[in-house]
């Protein structure tokens, strides 16, 4: 059959939303990595025609990309100033927190339910390679792998619900990086209690690897909440 005119240009019209769509997709992707990376470091101004320019984008993908990071809590937007890259305060850290935990630590719990042999094993060799990373004060391949290990409890987990709002919640969680690592001592306390997640975990003793996991990310929230006092009650990078 031939198209007609309209036809053709209702092509036309979804193909453009469709490129318009993957332009700011892009664009916003690559924005959150470059704060998740501390390129755009918290408190930072983003300079809309420089980033046109550094993404090669025209201006209204660019826009359409800093309303998603700001739904997100990545950016904030001060009128008739422009975007900002978030900062976590003190009270932020004391709101999110307890929140995860309960979260992630029902994951772990359902993890645990979850876990097969071949899972089992594929966590031992994250364990190891966080081990590893300890052992040598590799902080930054010591987050890369935390960060995996707890990717991987989410995925067992296998409850997009719970997969949903721990994702939402981590995102903000990454504007304070990996900082907490470099206080003394938290390295090898954050191994230990990996290592009794994951032996819950290895037992399938499911509440224990749940309140585990809760320990976890609370002993994270007081090492923060230690930074932030020590920064007036700002967290950076």
């Amino acid at each position: 059959p031939v198209s007609t005119r309209s036809e053709d240009a209702a092509v036309s019209v979804s193909s453009m939303r469709l490129v318009a769509n993957s332009l700011h997709d892009q664009a916003a992707e690559r924005l959150r990595e470059q704060i998740f990376s501390g390129a755009l470091p918290p408190g930072a101004f983003l300079d809309e025609a420089a980033l046109c320019e550094r993404l090669a984008i025209s201006r209204t993908p660019l826009r359409e990309a800093l309303k998603v990071l700001v739904a997100e809590g990545l950016l904030r937007h001060e009128p008739r100033r422009g975007c900002f890259v978030a900062e976590i305060t003190e009270r932020d850290v004391d709101e999110i927190f307890p929140v995860i935990a309960l979260l992630e630590g029902r994951a772990a719990y359902e993890a645990t339910e979850r876990a097969g042999s071949a899972d089992i094993a594929a966590l031992e060799v994250l364990h190891e390679r966080l081990r590893s990373h300890a052992a040598a004060g590799r902080i930054d391949a010591y987050y890369e792998a935390n960060y995996a290990i707890h990717e991987a409890f989410i995925t067992l987990a296998d409850n997009r619900w719970l997969a949903q709002v721990i994702g939402d919640l981590r995102k903000i969680l990454r504007l304070a990086r990996h900082q907490t690592l470099h206080v003394p001592g938290r390295l090898q306390q954050s191994l230990g209690e990996h290592l009794a997640i994951f032996d819950a975990l290895q037992r399938k003793d499911c509440a224990a690897a749940e309140q585990a996991m809760r320990d976890h990310l609370m002993a994270q929230r007081n090492a923060l909440r230690d930074i932030a006092r020590n920064h007036h009650s700002r967290i950076a990078p």
